[in-house]
């Protein structure tokens, strides 16, 4: 039930970037990992700040996040993304969502 979606101009080196990412995201969020779903999008046209150095925008979307831990989790994200990225953390915007339960379709169902 979790998503994260990464947009950044920043090409992905390897695979196993993701794959510590999804472990580091669904341990963050106490969830299973086996819901995670991580979406990358790598997208050159991206400014910020009028330029075309290293950034991201990120979204979380997760039913029950706690709201008052979305400053902790935006500060461990931020080091996340500047450590497999290089993206320093002032070029990094974080979208968090919690959805109701039957605004979150999965398995031909809603939650």
């Amino acid at each position: 039930m979790p998503l994260m979606s990464i947009e950044t101009n920043q090409e992905l080196e390897n695979d196993d970037i993701l794959s510590s990412l999804s472990r580091s995201i669904a341990t963050l969020l106490s969830k299973p990992e086996s819901y995670l779903m991580l979406k990358y999008e790598h997208n050159s046209n991206m400014l910020f700040a009028g330029t075309n150095q290293p950034l991201a925008h990120i979204k979380i979307k997760s039913l029950g996040l706690d709201e008052e831990k979305t400053e902790s989790f935006s500060k461990i994200l931020c080091e996340l993304m500047q450590q497999h990225f290089s993206i320093s953390v002032d070029r990094i915007y974080i979208e968090f969502a919690n959805p109701d339960r039957h605004m979150w379709g999965w398995n031909s169902s809603t939650f």
